[in-house]
């Protein structure tokens, strides 16, 4: 592990690992602790420049060789919402979105559980238990809330993690029951959220990584108009051949 020190923040470079995206590739990430006091840098520094948070870090890739994770905000003052997205918000008409409290409970950890079984078998959450899950949600230094989804019978359908900062929310982790693919729930959680963003005033909503050959991202693209960092900092991505989302 090699470690870098800027006046603000000491940076480490984890060791390569498999890819949990793309086959025959190794990830490699940088990464930086992050303290009680430094949401504003945070936001000032590093969520613009790319980075996530998990817990108590920020993360960036640093793959060698491979620059396929790209870091995508939607433009929610701007956000154009065609056919597709109109049905979605029909079909979960009868949802309630809720903002809570980051807390976790445990009917968000089964409803967690049940998603990552059936979209993530096998992955690292898979086996989640309850106490790392409530370290997700709850250990964090920057202002987080959990938007909870609940049908008429005020059963769990959805839940998102997300960050509130000074330029947008961040979507940092989403969940929803595995069993209603009509629904379209992710995109349908992407939509509240870009709601929410216009309501505070905020103009972006930031959706983590955009790797063009996953399919399980496909979906972010569709979310226009959508912005990408690079090397030269925020740009436009061009649309998708259709605007049906995945």
């Amino acid at each position: 592990m090699k470690t870098y020190r800027t006046e603000t923040f000491v940076f480490h470079t984890t060791a390569p690992a498999p890819c949990p995206y793309l086959p025959h590739r190794l990830e490699r990430k940088v990464v930086t602790e992050l303290g009680q006091g430094d949401a504003a840098r945070f936001h000032e520094i590093l969520s613009r420049s790319g980075f996530r948070r998990s817990h108590a870090i920020a993360y960036a890739p640093a793959c060698p060789g491979c620059s396929a994770c790209v870091p995508v905000r939607i433009d929610a003052a701007n956000f154009r919402e065609g056919r597709t997205f109109r049905r979605i918000r029909r079909a979960n008409a009868d949802l309630t979105p809720a903002p809570c409290p980051a807390v976790a409970t445990g009917e968000q950890h089964r409803l967690f559980l049940r998603y990552q079984e059936v979209r993530h078998a096998g992955g690292d959450m898979a086996a989640m238990e309850f106490h790392e899950y409530r370290s997700m949600i709850e250990d964090s230094p920057i202002e987080t809330l959990v938007l909870e989804f609940r049908d008429p019978q005020e059963e769990l359908a959805a839940a998102v993690l997300a960050d509130v900062m000074e330029d947008g929310l961040s979507a940092v982790y989403s969940f929803y029951r595995p069993d209603m693919p009509k629904r379209s729930l992710g995109s349908f959680v992407v939509l509240t959220l870009i709601d929410a963003c216009r309501r505070l005033g905020l103009p972006y909503l930031y959706l983590g990584y955009w790797i063009a050959e996953s399919r399980k991202m496909a979906y972010k693209a569709h979310f226009q108009p959508l912005e990408g960092y690079g090397p030269a900092g925020w740009h436009r991505l061009p649309p998708p051949p259709t605007d049906r989302p995945d």
